[in-house]
């Protein structure tokens, strides 16, 4: 019965040890919408302070599946090519819970007639906590299964350009490794440089219809190359629908409407194919964003 209880302890800790190394980074299904979240080069390039809350319930059906909470602040200096940025994410998975606090900074360059190319640098803090004794609880107690708390720094970078019609950057969010002891025979290193290729076009149509393709490339030491595909239609900049496709997980559905001139609402539920489609019923992502945009009053003055 003992040695029963230790492998099946084993067996756990194994699994979670190899979910949270393939998903280090939260995965969005709007990525598009939440530039700062995967390349600090976006900072700035809304001009106005722009404000974006996510929320993200991934597997709901899956004990343990990954929950994520977003916050994204950035703004332009003044009239200066300099942006910065406040990324705040909280994102937990089974027994182990992340969080990051980072600030990013960017510098932009004009290239071309209404095209800038940006270069984007970030770096704070992440804090991991796993509780390791929740799962040694279940199947009886295990001395070496401890809880670890790791706080390491943080530091990535990326290029960014865009145009009115083409988005296109390249990032590693973190490229510091860490290596953190769980007891004197055991320790966990996290290789956290994962790339991101990521690329969008607007193709303008009639009435007020905007099409836009966008791919974002993923990229993880040790693991395979995962990719998103999505496809918008955007009507008369006010409502815009999606599909998407995450390379041999999930087909998603997306839908983004703007309230105000200011305010903007986003819903996505992925339906999960393949080998996820047997355990989960799917994720949903909720978004809100605020742009603190300037108006300028053109009533005529009566003089």
């Amino acid at each position: 019965m003992i040695q029963k209880c230790v492998l099946t302890f084993c067996v756990l800790f194994r699994l979670t040890i190899s979910f949270l190394s393939a998903q280090q980074n939260p995965q969005y299904t709007q990525y598009m919408f939440n530039g700062l979240a995967i390349n600090p080069a976006v900072a700035g390039n809304d001009k106005n302070l722009s404000i974006t809350l996510l929320n993200r319930n991934q597997w709901i059906s899956m004990p343990g599946a990954p929950v994520t909470q977003t916050l994204a602040a950035h703004a332009l200096l003044g009239s200066s090519r300099a942006g910065v940025g406040i990324l705040i994410i909280n994102d937990k998975i089974g027994v182990h819970k992340n969080q990051h606090i980072e600030g990013s900074f960017s510098y932009r360059v004009k290239v071309a007639q209404r095209t800038f190319l940006s270069m984007g640098l970030q770096g704070g803090i992440s804090i991991r906590q796993s509780n390791y004794s929740r799962v040694s609880g279940a199947i009886g107690y295990d001395p070496l299964a401890q809880d670890v708390s790791h706080t390491a720094p943080t530091l990535g970078a990326g290029p960014y350009l865009r145009s009115p019609q083409l988005e296109i950057g390249f990032s590693a969010p973190e490229i510091l490794p860490e290596r953190v002891a769980i007891n004197d025979t055991a320790t966990i290193t996290w290789q956290n440089a994962q790339y991101f290729l990521y690329s969008k076009y607007h193709f303008n149509l009639a009435n007020n219809l905007v099409l836009e393709p966008s791919l974002l490339i993923k990229y993880l030491n040790e693991f395979p190359i995962s990719y998103d595909v999505n496809i918008s239609l955007v009507i008369k900049k006010v409502l815009a629908t999606g599909l998407s496709y995450r390379n041999k997980e999930s087909i998603g559905f997306l839908v983004r409407a703007k309230l105000t001139r200011q305010l903007q609402f986003g819903y996505a539920y992925d339906f999960p194919i393949g080998e996820f489609a047997r355990s989960s019923n799917g994720s949903h992502e909720l978004m809100i964003q605020y742009l603190f945009r300037h108006f300028s009053n053109t009533a005529v003055a009566p003089r």
